[in-house]
């Protein structure tokens, strides 16, 4: 941990409770909150020994991981080291720099809740808004503020990879820095000034050139026939019980260690307090020095971000296709489906309803399937153009025969009028969002390229079409439920 920069709270171990979040939440009607699975680890605190005995007293069969004795794996050569060295004194020692850094973890971790709810804003367009002027009175450590921001970061990008060493401080200085006058590209986002701020908050949207999560999952709605157990109520109790516990351990920043130590500094910090003694300190620091050569040894490999991550360039990978009735899960952020409208919900359809092509002018059919992509610049002029076209020199730029206008002018003429005002009013609703935010707005075309659908602005170019988008993340702000203690 101390070799890959994160410090105090890397030392702080793997949390006893953490949750894992799934990409497919749904309910009949609508998506529903995503509480994942709820990961405990009860026998945290047992050694190896223990557990092998608590198995041979069950009468289980032990199985082990492989790998787990391989040398190739730093964290395998540290255990090893530390096993045949082993001692009372060191295990005591060690335990106890893992406990301090535990508490420190649960000051910091509380910390940056609290900067959530003082200077944070989370739109429904998927950008958030921080407050740089409370901020930056309030006095914040830097971990603690590193750690608020890199939570900001990896909630509105949903990409979950720690943010450390050059990155973190170049987004540490740029949030010190009050009023903010230019932009930065940072961990997956952009971030620039919030219009009219003058400086005093800054908007943090998804970057849409940097590489993130796949973009497009789709999957089908059950059906009402099929049997469902939610136990989410019961699982939001648990979770909900859990903070409460934790809210009693939380110390005061007088009673917490490293707060203003480097990761570099850590072992230094704790030998100074007592923590560690000499023989511990130099077992550890010779430990960190053999695995700090072998690390600076081995060549860097830059594996792809698709094989690792998951993540993909959003400007280059192939967009999904989504149907009517089902529903995209876009780049972790985004909830996306459309359809075509019922009869009964508009008597003006009902003579066509039985044909696969419902509107002859945008080709708009319930066998149709949509391309999901980000917003492009060429989008909004679009949008303007369209805002101000007529039915006339609609039918002037399209290249059909005098049989097919005919046969398409009533349908076409009411399509145009519809769009256009969607355009007009969708155009309204696209100035109040900032510049960088709107590059992150998922929408819909079809297969020739035609913008049928931005569903987060309500603009659609059909009025048969209904479609939407809900910015509900795969993973909350925060990385959901976790303890350390």
């Amino acid at each position: 941990m101390l070799m890959t920069s994160s410090g105090v709270l890397g030392l702080a171990g793997m949390p006893f409770t953490s949750q894992i979040f799934s990409p497919h939440r749904y309910s009949y009607s609508e998506v529903s909150k995503n509480y994942g699975i709820l990961l405990v680890r009860p026998l945290m605190d047992f050694s190896k020994d223990d557990l092998y005995k608590i198995c041979q007293g069950a009468n289980q069969d032990w199985v082990e991981d492989p790998t787990n004795r391989s040398s190739l794996f730093a964290r395998n050569r540290i255990r090893i080291s530390l096993g045949d060295m082993s001692s009372c004194t060191l295990k005591s020692e060690l335990h106890a720099i893992i406990s301090a850094c535990r508490k420190t973890r649960l000051f910091v971790d509380h910390a940056c809740l609290s900067l959530a709810n003082l200077t944070l804003t989370i739109t429904e367009l998927g950008y958030a808004i921080i407050n740089l002027e409370i901020l930056n009175r309030l006095k914040i450590q830097d971990i603690c503020l590193s750690k608020f921001l890199s939570l900001v970061l990896q909630f509105i990008s949903q990409r979950h990879r720690p943010v450390r060493g050059s990155t973190a401080k170049l987004v540490l200085d740029y949030i010190r820095t009050v009023p903010c006058r230019t932009s930065l590209t940072a961990a997956g986002c952009y971030i620039c000034p919030a219009p009219g701020s003058k400086g005093t908050r800054c908007i943090v949207s998804c970057s849409v050139d940097c590489p993130l999560p796949s973009a497009v999952e789709v999957f089908h709605v059950p059906s009402y026939k099929e049997e469902r157990h939610d136990i989410s109520g019961g699982l939001e109790q648990i979770i909900n019980d859990g903070k409460s516990y934790l809210e009693h351990f939380i110390p005061k920043a007088s009673d917490v260690h490293f707060l203003d130590t480097t990761p570099e500094s850590v072992l230094d910090e704790a030998k100074r307090l007592n923590i560690l003694g000499e023989s511990t300190y130099r077992i550890i620091v010779s430990l960190q020095m053999q695995e700090t050569k072998l690390f600076k040894a081995e060549p860097k490999v830059t594996p792809g971000y698709g094989s690792k991550h998951g993540s993909h360039s959003v400007s280059t990978l192939s967009s999904g296709l989504l149907k009517s009735g089902q529903i995209c899960n876009y780049m972790n952020r985004f909830f996306i489906t459309w359809k075509v409208k019922d009869e009964n919900e508009d008597n003006s359809i009902s003579d066509a309803a039985s044909c696969n092509t419902i509107c002859k002018s945008c080709a708009l059919g319930c066998d149709m399937e949509l391309e999901v992509r980000h917003m492009t610049e060429s989008d909004w002029l679009y949008l303007s153009k369209f805002s101000e076209c007529t039915v006339e020199n609609f039918h002037d730029q399209r290249d059909t025969s005098a049989s097919s206008k005919e046969q398409t002018m009533e349908n076409a003429s009411r399509c145009l009028k519809y769009a256009s005002s969607s355009a007009r009013k969708a155009l309204v609703l696209l100035k109040l969002i900032p510049v960088a935010a709107r590059k992150g707005l998922p929408v819909l075309v079809n297969q020739k390229g035609l913008l049928l659908s931005i569903p987060s602005i309500k603009f659609s170019h059909c009025p048969w079409l209904m479609a939407s988008a809900e910015f509900k993340p795969r993973v909350p702000f925060g990385g959901g439920q976790s303890s350390f203690m």
